[in-house]
């Protein structure tokens, strides 16, 4: 079981905003070892909305399996239809989790998918960016052609 650390954060005006919004950069950039502008356009796009008092959860601990973003999107094309899967490691702790599995149930495509960012082991079981690890705000980006959508979801990874 993993200890996490949150720091909750009160903004109030749009300059205290900015000056907590660097200053919340800048220790994620501190606790992570390096730059993290992903964090830093998310923390500025979720107080754009706002103009009162608000507050901020920020997440210090260890990443987990809820750091790692699965979507996928229809490509409007005609023929076969072809889905764009992308792949993120948002965790801002600066690991990079390596050896990520996702279901894939029967994973099939009709247009090449380059077997070094996607590729089906077995049954229900995928491999992403070749088991190498994804380093924070990486993305892995691929599309393929099937008659359907194959249902993709987090199955296991080696963190940090």
């Amino acid at each position: 079981m993993s200890t996490h650390a949150w720091t909750l954060l009160s903004f109030h005006s749009e300059e205290e905003d900015m000056l907590q919004i660097d200053s919340v950069y800048e220790s994620v950039k501190e606790f992570a070892g390096h730059p993290n502008k992903f964090m830093k356009d998310k923390i500025q796009a979720e107080k754009k909305p706002f103009l009162h008092s608000r507050k901020l959860l920020v997440h210090g601990g260890g990443c987990t399996n809820r750091d790692i973003s699965i979507s996928q999107s229809r490509d409007s094309t005609s023929g076969i239809p072809q889905y764009i899967v992308q792949i993120v490691n948002t965790c801002v702790s600066g690991c990079a989790p390596s050896q990520i599995h996702l279901h894939c149930a029967w994973f099939a495509s009709a247009r090449i998918v380059n077997p070094r960012t996607f590729k089906r082991l077995s049954y229900d079981d995928c491999l992403v960016n070749g088991g190498k690890p994804l380093k924070t705000s990486q993305i892995i980006r691929f599309t393929y052609s099937n008659s359907f959508m194959y249902p993709i979801t987090f199955k296991s990874a080696k963190f940090c």
